[in-house]
């Protein structure tokens, strides 16, 4: 049986996996710089396996750590200006940044008192996050954040408790505040034992005062050159190659990448149209881009199973992109155990490892009940089309 953690990994405080440690690196302000990303593709071919992973809520992780490294990598992540030098803040900064974040702009504003106020707030579950999604567009609606700062339509500032339709109205100078008093509410009505905010307002009632105005429309970025944030690309699996990184930074003259939800990166440069590098996805559709899978056997020892290039195949032959209601189309989900590391939701297919074989859900988590089970990968196609 899989065992769930209730942490994600840090640089701190790794994760032992099956080829090693996993480091994640939380990007500040959710931007890395032209240094900064090289760096990190030399770290991990140094330290690593020699491949940078982006996550689905757009941090970067090494993995294939040695023990024995932990402390020189570390050292090499601080004296690149990515590594919180206390512990326990960094395991706080869960944050999602509106990629279209820019100096001085509401965005940084909200950021900054955030990151100030992190200390300050109620000790939580260390999964649970925040979104700030307070840009010209709503980019990050379908990205897990249990506390949201959103705007309505007509401009004013939100609080949304995630897993509600409705958010509390709030002036940028209540944003702590606010954010303070919804923390202790989750806590103060049992909501450690959830984990996270949406499951916790499954069951226990938010008072009034925090469901009075809606969201704008909620959006998401897509791979191609979009007319406000320029080159948005597509890392399927979120499996970064340094070289291809290396070889984009050189082609486009990238000051900076932004990590997105989603697995993928906005890059700041001064043609976007030069930024479509070939090792990457450049434009919208891309079967690979709607499926998602874990590393798998033998990097994980909670799987037992192989998973990216069954998604990869998978994706490609069923049209991963397709109709959602179809039998061949759809999000796209591999998983190499139950606790769906990868997509911690549902989807419209996926696929779950167990005891070497998978078994199938369809429209739901990986935890949910399979409608088939103990599938070899050849039976697999055609389980997809007669479920």
């Amino acid at each position: 049986m899989s065992v769930v953690k209730g942490w994600c990994p840090g640089a701190h405080r790794p994760m032992l996996s099956g080829d090693g440690l996993v480091v994640r690196v939380r990007p500040f302000r959710g931007e890395l710089d032209r240094a900064q990303m090289l760096g990190l593709c030399d770290l991990a071919e140094r330290f690593g396996n020699g491949l940078i992973e982006l996550t689905s809520r757009a941090n970067l992780q090494l993995r294939g750590i040695a023990q024995e490294d932990h402390v020189a990598l570390l050292a090499a992540l601080e004296g690149l200006g990515l590594l919180d030098l206390d512990p326990s803040l960094e395991a706080r900064r869960n944050m999602l940044v509106a990629p279209d974040r820019s100096a001085g702009d509401l965005t940084d504003h909200l950021c900054a008192r955030l990151l100030e106020a992190l200390p300050r707030l109620p000790e939580l579950p260390e999964k649970m996050g925040y979104v700030i999604d307070t840009g010209a567009r709503a980019w990050l609606g379908e990205a897990i954040g249990d506390f949201r700062l959103e705007l309505a339509g007509d401009g004013t500032l939100l609080l949304r408790a995630d897993g509600v339709a409705l958010g509390r109205p709030v002036t940028e100078a209540e944003v702590v505040p606010a954010i303070i008093e919804l923390a202790d509410w989750f806590v103060g009505t049992g909501g450690r034992d959830s984990g996270r905010m949406a499951r916790h307002v499954a069951k226990a009632e938010l008072p009034e005062m925090w469901q009075r105005a809606a969201p704008r429309a909620q959006g998401w970025p897509e791979p191609g050159i979009d007319p406000e944030l320029g080159a948005v690309l597509g890392v399927p699996f979120g499996a970064l190659e340094p070289e291809a990184l290396r070889g984009l930074f050189a082609q486009c003259g990238a000051t900076a990448l932004r990590p997105l939800p989603g697995r993928m990166l906005r890059i700041l440069c001064p043609q976007p149209e030069a930024a479509l590098h070939p090792g990457f996805v450049g434009a919208p559709g891309a079967p690979e881009m709607r499926a998602s899978a874990c590393p798998g056997a033998p990097f994980c020892p909670a799987a037992s199973v192989e998973t990216r290039s069954l998604a990869r195949t998978l994706a490609r032959r069923t049209g991963a992109a397709g109709d959602a209601n179809s039998n061949t189309g759809g999000s796209l989900h591999v998983s190499g155990c139950a606790k769906g590391c990868a997509h911690p939701r549902r989807a419209d297919l996926t696929l779950v490892g167990r005891d070497g074989r998978f078994d199938l859900v369809r429209g739901g988590a990986p935890w949910d009940p399979p409608s088939l089970t103990g599938l070899d990968p050849s039976q697999i196609p055609d389980a997809i089309r007669s479920a």
